[in-house]
């Protein structure tokens, strides 16, 4: 079987087929007529011939801090869906947090000859910059707003400063925040000074009292219990993040605090154990799927038209704030 004769039984000429191939454009109803007659026969490029001819695989690397999480999961899914559908394979990589190995990966993956990159972004410093302005190939990042690159990021100032102005509608006053580390520009100081935004409004005491966590449940109840030991009156709790809150609930249950009678706690994601918790931990929804799919799509454009197409989009997606038994 052939490209030759696959554009035949579909109805189209063999350089349609072969853009289909190796995700070039095609009209979606072209797209759908090639795909089934390659269904149809089992035709399968030869991946050698295919590299040598467009000097790249159809493969993108995905560049993750830590694989433990729903988000990056979810963001994931979203991506390698989208990215299928075009013919593009997935290849992971995780970084634990640590940029000399988020710098080896760019490279790494870009001599493996990678199509193009989607960075889950946590700390971006002038490095991480560098590294992506010299990328060979196309790099959309997600969940930061970084001036000059392609972003699909959350509105995490708005999310957070709405959580607060629940907390604060409910009769809180002496609330205090569990917040991821500054130099996380979304996750840290975006969200604390959305926190801090609705305490200004409702003139409330600034500045508000923190504790800074990891991204993990463990992080956030050891923040809680110092929390609670230098502020043993607070009565809500800000966390920057669900799995922060996970572990702010467990230590505030171990310190006899009843919640929501006692205190108040919010985070941010909507995770799926957010349902299950007890009480159920009202929070952010973010859209991370969603998130993961525009990143695709973005890349998919820039890889067609070209690295350096001279085209940056910044996309800030929509939250919707749910709210459930811990407020």
């Amino acid at each position: 079987m052939t490209i030759k004769e696959v554009a035949q039984l579909a109805g189209v000429s063999p350089a349609a087929v072969s853009r289909y191939i190796n995700g070039g454009s095609i009209s979606e109803e072209k797209r759908e007529r090639v795909r089934k007659a390659i269904e149809e026969t089992g035709y399968r490029p030869n991946p050698l011939a295919q590299t040598m001819r467009t000097g790249r695989i159809n493969q993108v690397g995905i560049i993750v801090p830590r694989i433990y999480s729903d988000s990056v999961s979810q963001i994931t899914a979203g991506a390698s869906r989208k990215l299928f559908e075009r013919n593009f394979m997935t290849v992971l990589g995780c970084t634990d947090h640590n940029t000399e190995t988020e710098l080896r990966y760019l490279e790494s993956m870009q001599e493996n000859q990678v199509s193009g990159i989607i960075l889950m972004g946590t700390v971006f410093d002038g490095r991480i910059e560098d590294a992506i302005r010299r990328c060979r190939v196309p790099v959309v990042i997600t969940g930061q707003d970084i001036e000059g690159f392609p972003c699909i990021c959350h509105d995490d100032f708005h999310a957070v400063k709405d959580l607060t102005t629940l907390l604060i509608a409910r009769g809180r006053q002496k609330i205090v925040m569990i917040s991821a580390p500054e130099e996380d520009i979304a996750a840290g100081r975006n969200r604390r000074c959305g926190a801090e935004a609705a305490l200004r409004e409702a003139g409330l005491d600034i500045p508000l009292p923190i504790e800074t966590s990891t991204f993990e449940a463990k992080g956030g109840k050891t923040a809680m219990q110092n929390l609670l030991a230098r502020h043993p009156d607070l009565d809500a709790v800000v966390c920057a993040t669900d799995t922060m809150a996970m572990g702010a609930l467990c230590a505030l249950r171990e310190a006899g605090r009843n919640v929501p009678g006692d205190v108040s706690i919010v985070g941010v994601g909507d995770s799926w154990v957010d349902n299950v918790s007890i009480p159920g931990l009202t929070t952010a929804h973010f859209f991370f799927r969603q998130c993961g799919e525009e990143a695709a799509r973005l890349l998919l454009e820039l890889i067609d038209e070209g690295k350096d197409a001279g085209r940056v989009r910044q996309t800030r997606l929509q939250y919707m704030i749910v709210e459930r038994g811990s407020v």
